[in-house]
């Protein structure tokens, strides 16, 4: 039997890859976290799936090296999806962001070295290259031989998209000093429910039931391709499986769509009748961004299955239910996406 570890596996996407492999491969599975969005408390969700499938839960805190005494040594995978992530969290509290990830990181990679590993995924962004789509006019859809590019290092919005280049460069050259495997994917606005408030959809869906009229479209005209989150569950663990070592594959999706594309039909989804009205974009986001996947596709048999109009509406009426009947809005599910 396999042990695998996922660090940050209580976030929106580590949570979902343990679900998968406790329901379609044979596997002994460890879930390390610090639960920062549920309070430092274990989402009840969790708690069920815990003891349905015999997981084992450690809580610490990985930003300091002494949290990792309490894992087991020689997985034979390590799923690294911990980090802090969202728009919200980058702009307020950037100094943030760069300690904790690349803590986070380098605790990983140092402990490595003495607890092994047969292969580790670490799991990337897109906007690790946007700043070369936007800057020098790479093609769209991108692939992953694109140069890593910031516009502007000062700027407190790519913080997130620094420590995530530190991560890829760091788990694959320690992975080809120290002998394990590794694997890289890079996401690309992954969604679904239970994702968090500090992304664009449940955004929508928050203001679409506050009741905002006229309904402002940030960035109207801006592009970007939806993956929704059983199809980057897949393709992570396909990664996992079957990716080569040394190499960053691009999950996501080839749907391009505008934003106000996206915020019609989420407003056509909440029966919407008010008026639209453009506004202008946040901060640093750039005009455009869609992933070529076809790597992705020949190496791994990877192939995005929910098209982003049905994915929205699952996702929209999830959030539009949990809205309706919290009696505060909270964080009681996590946002580290990675």
């Amino acid at each position: 039997m396999k042990k695998v570890l996922l660090l940050g596996g209580a976030g929106f996407i580590g949570f979902n890859i343990a679900k998968y492999l406790a329901e379609h491969r044979h596997c002994e599975i460890t879930i390390a976290d610090n639960f920062f969005r549920g309070g430092g408390k274990v989402d009840p969700l969790l708690q069920s799936f815990v003891k349905e499938h015999s997981v084992q839960l450690v809580k610490g805190d990985f930003t300091q090296p002494g949290a990792f005494q309490q894992l087991q040594r020689g997985y034979d995978e390590l799923y690294m999806l911990a980090s802090v992530v969202g728009v919200d969290y980058v702009n307020k509290m950037p100094h943030e962001i760069i300690r904790i990830n690349t803590a986070l990181i380098y605790n990983t990679l140092e402990w490595l070295r003495e607890a092994g590993c047969g292969k580790v995924l670490f799991t990337s962004t897109s906007e690790c290259y946007a700043g070369a789509v936007e800057q020098f006019d790479y093609p769209v859809p991108t692939p992953e031989t694109v140069p890593l590019t910031i516009s502007d290092i000062a700027h407190p919005r790519f913080t997130y998209a620094v420590t995530k280049m530190l991560g890829e460069s760091g788990f694959i050259n320690y992975a080809e000093q120290l002998g394990f495997g590794c694997s890289v994917v890079r996401y690309h606005n992954v969604y679904g429910p239970r994702m968090g408030f500090k992304h664009v959809i449940p955004h929508l869906a928050q203001r679409f039931h506050a009741g905002e009229n006229p309904f402002k479209i940030y960035g109207h005209d801006q592009t970007r391709s939806f993956n929704f989150v059983s199809d980057a569950v897949r393709g992570t663990v396909l990664a996992m499986e079957q990716g080569a070592n040394s190499e960053i594959y691009h999950i996501g999706s080839q749907q391009e769509i505008t934003i106000e594309q996206l915020v019609r039909h989420a407003g056509d989804i909440v029966g919407f009748t008010g008026e639209y009205e453009y506004a202008p974009t946040y901060p640093g986001s750039v005009s455009r961004r869609c992933p070529d996947i076809s790597k992705a596709q020949e190496q791994l048999g990877y192939e995005p299955q929910v098209d982003w109009k049905q994915g929205l509406q699952t996702t929209v009426e999830w959030y539009l239910d949990y809205l309706a009947n919290a009696t505060e809005l909270h964080e009681s599910f996590y946002d580290n996406k990675s």
